[in-house]
Parts: C-alpha cells; structure tokens; sequence
C-alpha cells in the first residue's frame, strides 16, 4: 500500500523546489528517460537516509557548474507502478534501492548511487562524488 501523499509531499517538495521533474507513472519514466541527452534520477525515499543525506547531497551537487540536462524523480512506496518500471526496463539486474540515484546518459545508465552509498555519509561527500559524476558524463559531446 502507497505511503499517504500528506506525509511524503515534503519530501517531494525538497526535490521539485530545485528544479527535479516527478516521474508518477511509466509512461512519464518511458518520456523523460527516451529523450537524448544526460538525466539524473533520484529515487525518493522516507527514510532518514535520503532526509539526512540523500536530498541534502543533491542539492549541494546541484550548485556544479556542469549539470545534467534533465532532473527527474520517483517516490518509492508512493509512485510504486513508476518506481517499477524504472527499476526492470532501465535498471535491469541492478538490485531495487531506496533512496538511490542514477545517472543516465541516452536512456542508458551510467553510474547507479545505492542505498548503501549514502547511508553513514555526510551530505557534502556524496554531494562531491555526485559533482564527479556530472563532470564526467555531462559534458556535451565535441562537434564532429
């Protein structure tokens, strides 16, 4: 049973605030993650872990000067069909996390964040590990 919308909207606020588009069902997961380009997915979470670190950590990251071209979430245990999806057609084989970040260049994961990441670390070390990310995966590709 989804967790009530009163209680996770805060938290969802914490990442539509700064710029994230909310995934709520697979058709908008199949809409964000088929365009070109860099996308960066946060699975949300009411843990303490993505309230002490996760969403802390992305916000941070989100002051690098190279940013990814789309920002998108899903909530676990809210936007559970979306969640779903995610999960088995663009994370095949990659163990189900919450909280967990992914970082997707053209529909593709490049680099996956897990639980177990974040969990025991401060804000500011995964915030500079997710910075790393975005340098690396972010840049637009050179003119041929």
């Amino acid at each position: 049973m989804p967790y009530d919308p009163l209680l996770v909207q805060p938290m969802r606020d914490e990442l539509t605030r700064i710029g994230f588009t909310e995934m709520l069902t697979p058709a908008d997961v199949d809409s964000v993650l088929s365009q070109p380009g860099t996308t960066f997915v946060v699975v949300n979470s009411v843990c303490g872990c993505a309230a002490g670190s996760a969403r802390p950590a992305v916000a941070m990251a989100l002051q690098n000067k190279i940013l990814p071209d789309r920002l998108a979430t899903v909530f676990a245990g809210q936007d559970v069909e979306a969640t779903q999806h995610l999960r088995t057609h663009y994370l095949p084989g990659i163990p189900p996390s919450s909280p967990s970040m992914a970082l997707f260049r053209d529909g593709q994961p490049v680099a996956v964040i897990h639980r177990h990441h974040i969990e025991g670390r401060m804000p500011e070390t995964i915030a500079e590990a997710l910075k790393e990310l975005f340098n690396e995966y972010c840049i637009a590709e050179p003119a041929a």
